[in-house]
């Protein structure tokens, strides 16, 4: 019995996949100081606030007096900048990067935002803040509206994150070890949405309703997913470069665009998925109006996408390869550019139409769903299921990987071990392989086998493709596993 445990144990100090499943939905109390700030600081008697609870925490935080509030004024003021929402952003970026206690920057050197560099001395008068106006008490007392938040954002959110992996044919156990995390605030101006991405962590910072910000989420979502691709695809990228020229006289596209066709194409190639996702091909056409020249070859592409079985990831390449100079210039040469961008409104979201998802992809889906709810017989036979249902070993690797995760749940080492070893007999994709062979790394270790658990891990660090996690925790391995 101790034996059994100390092996669950290591296994379960793995990093967990139900964590990242749909992507981070949670609010952030260092966030809240900084708008609580903020909002203090830029408080008049003109701009009383409509919400009622941005309204109440002023009220209090201004009922205190805060020391600190008259420095925090200057503060904000010597270092705005001309464009409000870039004023803010420096803040929000701040909040992002920070951590308690005493909002310490848990980034340094390089990593720094580029936003944050110049807030010299803010953390210290935000931690000053944070004492004199009480925000321990204030966040205590403000957290009831900020679960109610959450859970309205809940279903709608996680619903538009699966269908993003779906259409993908994304794991939904997480993505090349990196981080997608959203935050809910009600402090920050409604009107807004921030998105950042710092290393391997991407946020997004949105305010209620929740309907009107899905829009905003499945962008975010989709860059999370879209970018590191076409960063490693950039010389097929660079082939097709010239087609840039076209985006040059289109007077609704922002300059940064203009200047790198790499981002030019990766959001070309979003704002073709998102048609498709919605099923609203009008989108493929205005974002074609707005200058996004390669949204009319991803959207033409993208049925044949959907009809074979590569994940998006695999397919891109022949995708981007199959381009036609010739028929791209024939295309661009007679589009009219709109002068301004389209206004989208806002409305009341039912959840959208699933578009065509291969049937397998879709039976893992349901069963990766299963086991990170933690129904764990529920989700043993809906990949006992798609072991009996499908054939081709891609799918089969991911079912047994599946149910040797739910072994290992259930308290079973030994068959744990026997259905990660079947795993690898079926040539899986290197996400499933790297963290097959760190698991069993793990196990090897508690079973006292430190050189086959070194072998193991030195596996994994060896497959080209490994998510950043898995590479990470077999790095780990080995030196814990090595003689001392």
């Amino acid at each position: 019995m101790a034996k059994t445990l100390f092996l669950l144990a290591a296994i379960f100090l793995l990093p967990s996949a139900h964590a990242d499943e749909y992507g981070q939905l949670d609010y952030n109390q260092i966030l809240f100081g900084v708008m609580a700030a903020w909002d203090a600081s830029h408080a008049t008697a003109e701009n009383t606030p409509a919400d009622p609870l941005r309204a109440a925490v002023r009220k209090e935080v201004l009922a205190r007096n805060p020391a600190s509030l008259k420095e925090l004024r200057s503060f904000f003021f010597d270092h705005r900048k001309p464009d409000p929402g870039a004023d803010l952003a420096q803040y929000i970026s701040f909040a992002l990067v920070s951590e308690m206690p005493g909002y310490q920057l848990r980034v340094v050197g390089i990593e720094v935002p580029p936003d944050v560099q110049g807030l010299t001395g803010f953390k210290e008068l935000m931690a000053r803040f944070h004492e004199d106006a009480g925000l321990d008490s204030l966040w205590t007392r403000v957290q009831p509206q900020y679960e109610q938040a959450l859970a309205q954002f809940q279903p709608p959110t996680a619903q538009t994150v699966l269908e993003a992996n779906a259409y993908l044919r994304n794991p939904t156990s997480g993505y090349m070890g990196r981080r997608f995390q959203i935050f809910v605030d009600l402090l920050t101006p409604a009107s807004q949405v921030h998105t950042r991405s710092f290393k391997d962590d991407y946020f997004i910072v949105v305010t209620p309703p929740a309907s009107s910000r899905l829009d905003d989420i499945r962008h975010a979502y989709l860059h999370y997913l879209i970018d590191p691709l076409a960063t490693k695809y950039y010389e097929k990228f660079s082939r097709i470069r010239g087609l840039i020229d076209y985006a040059q006289a289109a007077p609704a596209l922002e300059p940064i665009y203009k200047d790198d066709f790499l981002l030019l194409g990766t959001e070309s190639l979003i704002r073709a998925i998102e048609s498709r996702i919605t099923r609203q091909p009008v989108r493929a056409q205005e974002a074609l109006a707005e200058g996004f020249v390669l949204t009319p070859f991803f959207a033409d592409n993208l049925p044949v996408y959907e009809k074979q079985d590569a994940a998006m990831r695999l397919y891109l390449p022949e995708m981007l390869d199959a381009i036609d100079l010739r028929k791209e210039d024939k295309r661009l040469r007679t589009v009219q550019f709109a002068k301004e961008k389209t206004a989208r409104k806002a409305v009341p979201v039912a959840p959208p139409a699933q578009p065509e998802i291969a049937p397998a992809e879709q039976a893992l889906n349901e069963a990766d769903k299963l086991y990170g709810d933690r129904n764990l017989e529920g989700a043993r036979e809906a990949y006992l299921k798609i072991t009996r249902q499908f054939e081709d070993n891609p799918t089969k690797s991911r079912a047994y990987y599946g149910l040797a995760r739910v072994a290992a749940l259930k308290s079973e080492p030994e068959l744990a071990e026997q259905l990660f070893r079947k795993t690898l007999e079926l040539a899986p994709d290197p996400h499933t392989r790297s963290w097959t062979l760190v698991y069993l790394g793990r196990l090897a270790e508690g079973y006292g086998e430190k050189a086959q658990a070194i072998e193991h891990y030195r596996s994994a660090l060896a497959i080209e493709g490994a998510p950043p996690g898995a590479r990470q925790a077999a790095e780990q391995g080995v030196q814990k596993s090595a003689p001392q």
